[in-house]
């Protein structure tokens, strides 16, 4: 120490501290040989508490405000060493400021994934993070248990007790209420108030209060939200394929027509809409046949029908819009209409099929003269 600073030190009679930072939680004021002059001004800022120590132990407390450091503003010291009609001379004690502001936006977060049980998908695994505001409540306390000695104390210096406090009731939140992941994230708010209830008393036993605690997120592994992304597409389209069909189909159809410059588009569109075809007269459910209506297209009459039971060798096949039959394998074969195309059913299959993709039938058309 330089003597200019020694004899700097001997004339301030001012004891504050002037926090520029935003992580610092407590400060010790240094004073040569940590003398204090008596009727010393000792000045507490707003959201600050300053404490006197006294050879390890805490005597007095100021709050916020501007005070003379004398035997009427020093009871516990005053009493600790014996003062009992005023003194003159300066004394030894250390002056400790602590911030008693908010700390906010602390993040938190789950190092590793936790595995819990999740009533539908069973064993999961769940990564969660979030931020949590924190302050001191109890500043003899927080001495006693954090800062002590040291000349300074910010917050990074428990920050990871702090988090792994939190993450180990987050673990335990989620797995005590058993809430389903799908309705998690509506009660993040929820979950977040539990957690902060549950981490509460191991706070404050460091003297400290957490104010706030905000769950922005649960997640699960990625490969685990890809299958439930496919499931709720599966669950989308339940009931709906056809019209999900069709509209596919359409679409292809249009993107075709917008690039008409090859057989390829044409072709496209050909297949999408024989393929439009087909789905529309397999999906319509069969139902008995019923009185005669306006023509309709044919695919969707062919679709509506179902022949009545006949024989094995019973056929029905389209003609334009109307249903024939039934007839023989003998008499189709003499139908000169038949071509690959025409839509047949007999007994025993599953639907409406072109004969050209029925062997028996395939065969018969192949050797047909043209």
């Amino acid at each position: 120490m330089t003597l200019r600073e020694f004899i700097s030190g001997e004339l301030i009679d001012i004891i504050d501290w002037t926090d520029v930072s935003d992580d610092a939680m407590a400060w010790r004021f240094t004073r040569p040989d940590n003398e204090i002059k008596n009727g010393a001004q000792l000045i507490v800022r707003p959201t600050q508490v300053a404490i006197l120590v006294d050879q390890g132990e805490i005597a007095d407390v100021y709050q916020p405000g501007r005070y003379e450091l004398t035997t009427a503003n020093m009871p516990i010291l005053s009493r600790l060493r014996g003062w009992r009609y005023g003194f003159e001379s300066p004394f030894k004690a250390d002056v400790v400021f602590l911030s008693t502001r908010q700390f906010v936006n602390r993040k938190w977060g789950t190092a590793h994934p936790v595995i819990l049980r999740d009533q539908e998908l069973g064993p999961v695994r769940l990564r969660a993070f979030g931020t949590y505001a924190v302050r001191i409540v109890d500043v003899r306390k927080f001495v006693e248990e954090l800062s002590g000695t040291t000349s300074a104390f910010v917050i990074d210096q428990i920050a990871e007790q702090l988090r792994d406090m939190i993450v180990a009731k987050v673990s335990g939140v989620l797995a005590d209420d058993g809430i389903s992941i799908y309705e998690l994230a509506a009660k993040y708010a929820e979950v977040g108030a539990r957690v902060q209830e549950r981490v509460a008393p191991q706070f404050l036993q460091y003297g400290l209060s957490i104010t706030q605690l905000v769950i922005e997120n649960v997640s699960l592994p990625p490969e685990v939200e890809a299958t439930l992304d496919q499931r709720t597409r599966m669950r989308m389209l339940h009931g709906e394929l056809d019209s999900y069909t069709q509209l596919q189909s359409a679409d292809a159809i249009l993107e075709a027509a917008r690039n008409p410059g090859g057989g390829a588009a044409a072709g496209v569109g050909i297949g999408m809409g024989a393929a439009l075809g087909q789905r529309a007269m397999t999906a319509a459910p069969l139902a008995p046949p019923a009185p005669a209506a306006p023509a309709a297209p044919a695919a969707a009459a062919i679709g509506t029908f179902e022949p009545p039971p006949l024989p094995s060798a019973a056929w029905y096949f389209a003609e334009g819009n109307e249903r024939k039959g039934p007839v023989d394998e003998a008499t189709l074969r003499s139908v000169g209409s038949l071509t690959p195309e025409t839509l047949v059913w007999k007994h025993g299959m599953a639907e409406w099929t072109p004969a050209g993709r029925v062997p028996d039938l395939a065969t018969m058309l192949a050797q047909r003269k043209p």
